[in-house]
């Protein structure tokens, strides 16, 4: 063997070290590079030379340069971010939802309470106008808080969508980028060797990609990489990317949803099925949060605006008139289905309408309304918030709602949304600007018989029935201790009797006739008697005002009907509008914990994989020092070789 073999050794141990000085230098440059993969240069030993004496080695060869890879670990800390990325969106946005509810003297519950307080002062003075303008000032600022609310709902609703729209363009950049990378792989894969920056890139920007959505990977033949989102759905094949688009949720149009581009036409993504990702955490936020607090205050405002506005109605004004309503709130809603039947104008064929019938019965929901499939003529009523489900019909009184259908009726897989207080605070006002038109005044005035002498006293008299006759004068008159008593009806004017008959008085417990409920405190005797006449002088009188007061203790919120028909439940408005913000501030805090402990379980898996295929800049100079020596040595043999060339050339001069 000559000394051209040493030379060749020597020489191609520079090369493999010099390779490797290169690679290890390209790993310390890229240190701080997101997404880098630590590179090694592979060397395999070179096949030796067969001679008479044996094989002798040939040196090394650079086989190829690799990258540290884990998929399992890339894999898991791309689905860790994408879970982490979710709870943050939805935190961020249940943060500014924290707001519209306020505590104390700047919250809504507050506002009511002033309110109602006010009708205190109107019972002590009920003909002064001073007072009555008070009271409609307050009215004025209760309604302004609750349609602000709302406003700020609405948004928050146009800023998820905006948000979405954001999240989406940069979901289909970073398609585009995958699926460009992805041809690029795919053109040098018959070399032989793996394009290792062109790797990392592609995994850059699946990382970006799943912080916004979450997705699933598979790799295919020719090195490109199969992107897919929401069970399934191909986002990057190959060189194609498939584009996602912001469009109105069918079921609401106020609603954004994100579609698909499936050969040409939308194909609208259920959000159960995007897991993760901010644009999931939005989706969820519009869907499940924005809608509940909507409800919530809709329900109060409703409630509110209904419970006074009926009692206004009960008493009379200063024009001696019945009360007009003091407030308005918004309509209750109803949506239809985009995908149901149309006519050629593009209207619905088919409608269904919503008409309070008791706002204090209101609940804070949305239905889904849809034909019974095995009922004709039957609809199946779904509340949407605790998923109840029953069989209604056209007329029906549900919740304080009547719900009217339409002709023609709706078709099988047709389906509505019922929004029965969704637009209530949004649309809040005080409509009452007469200050005379507060109805203060109650239509009737309770009397007790000059001759009694039991102790009863009339405790209060309540108006409770709009459809109470003023001119019809009762006169009750009790017939033994025990509390039976009779009573009689007649014109206040001509004395005709209009109706009569016999009661038992029970302790506790009011007499109610012609509208109104009378409660006697103490124990009537026998032959005592009690009369509810026409108030003749409203502008003393303040029974209504009395009345409206009392509202500040009455459970008028989410009522519902018990089994026996009768209403029972609900909450006061101070206790309803606390119950909304402690479910909102729940929310918050969930949401906040769980962000904290998915962003550590994200930073946790980014660390185990950067740990697995990073640079750690201490063992690179270590490597540094050890390739350098290493080509150093590799240097003294080819010096050798090349000094005992030098001597073989002296030796045949010589």
């Amino acid at each position: 063997m000559g000394t051209s073999a040493v030379m060749s050794l020597g020489m191609r141990a520079m090369f493999a070290n010099y390779a490797a000085l290169q690679a290890t230098g390209n790993n310390i440059a890229n240190a701080n590079v997101e997404g880098y993969s630590r590179q090694q240069v592979e060397l395999q030993t070179a096949k030796g030379q067969y001679t008479g004496a044996g094989f002798f080695g040939k040196g090394v060869d650079v086989a190829t340069v690799s990258r540290s890879y884990d998929d399992f670990l890339t894999r898991e800390a791309a689905t860790a971010k994408a879970l982490a990325s979710m709870d943050k969106a939805r935190a961020d946005q249940l943060e500014l939802l924290e707001h519209v509810f306020p505590m104390g003297e700047s919250g809504i519950g507050y506002a009511a309470t002033q309110v109602l307080n006010s009708m205190v002062d109107l019972a002590s003075k009920p003909d002064d106008m001073a007072t009555r303008q008070v009271v409609l000032s307050r009215a004025s600022e209760t309604a302004a808080r609750f349609s602000t609310a709302g406003a700020q709902l609405d948004a928050l609703q146009r800023g998820v969508t905006e948000d979405l729209k954001n999240s989406v363009k940069r979901v289909n950049e970073l398609a585009q980028g995958i699926a460009a990378v992805n041809q690029k792989i795919a053109a040098v894969r018959g070399t032989g060797h793996s394009p290792n920056d062109l790797l990392d890139e592609r995994d850059r920007l699946v990382s970006q990609l799943s912080e916004l959505v979450q997705v699933s990977t598979i790799g295919a033949e020719d090195g490109t990489l199969g992107v897919f989102i929401a069970g399934g759905q191909r986002l990057v094949l190959g060189g194609q990317a498939t584009a996602l688009a912001i469009t109105q949720d069918p079921e609401d149009s106020s609603r954004a949803a994100v579609s698909i581009d499936d050969n040409g036409s939308l194909l609208q993504l259920s959000p159960d099925l995007l897991t993760g990702g901010a644009i999931s955490g939005l989706l969820r936020f519009q869907n499940s949060d924005l809608v509940d607090a909507r409800n919530m205050l809709g329900q109060m405002a409703a409630a509110f605006a209904g419970r006074l506005n009926e009692q206004q109605s009960l008493g009379i004004d200063l024009n001696g008139a019945g009360g007009a309503p003091l407030f308005s709130v918004g309509a209750p809603r109803v949506v239809s289905n985009a995908n149901n039947a149309k006519d050629a104008s593009g209207a619905f064929i088919s409608s269904v309408s919503l008409t309070t019938i008791d706002a204090t019965q209101l609940q804070a929901s949305d239905y889904s309304f849809e034909p019974d499939p095995s009922t004709a003529g039957s609809y199946l009523l779904t509340r949407l918030s605790d998923g109840l489900v029953r069989s209604v019909a056209s007329g029906d009184v549900v919740d304080g709602m009547r719900i009217d259908v339409g002709a023609p009726p709706p078709a099988a897989g047709e389906s509505f949304l019922l929004q029965p207080v969704g637009r209530a605070a949004a649309e809040m006002k005080r409509v009452l600007d007469d200050p005379r038109g507060l109805a203060a005044a109650s239509p009737v005035t309770a009397t007790v018989a000059a001759g009694n002498t039991g102790t009863a006293t009339v405790g209060s008299l309540a108006v409770v029935d709009a459809s109470i006759d003023p001119e019809l004068t009762a006169t009750l008159s009790f017939t033994s201790s025990t509390g039976n008593y009779t009573w009689e009806l007649r014109d206040r004017t001509t004395n005709a009797l209009a109706a009569s008959g016999t009661g038992t008085w029970t302790a506790g417990q009011p007499i109610a006739l012609n509208g109104f409920e009378l409660q006697l405190n103490g124990v009537p005797a026998n032959g005592d008697g009690f009369s509810v006449s026409k108030t003749l002088y409203p502008a003393k009188n303040n029974g209504n005002a009395l009345a409206m007061a009392a509202l500040r203790d009455e459970a008028f919120v989410g009522r519902a009907l018990d089994g026996s028909g009768n209403l029972a439940g609900g909450t006061t408005m101070t206790e309803a509008y606390a119950a909304a913000m402690a479910d909102v501030g729940v929310r918050m805090q969930s949401a906040s914990a769980s962000s904290e402990i998915s962003a550590q379980v994200a930073a946790n898996a980014e660390q185990q994989r950067s740990g697995k295929v990073g640079v750690n800049l201490d063992e690179e100079a270590a490597r540094l020092i050890q390739y350098q020596q290493s080509y150093q040595a590799a240097a003294k043999v080819l010096q050798v070789a090349q000094q005992i060339f030098d001597t073989l050339l002296q030796t045949a001069a010589g």
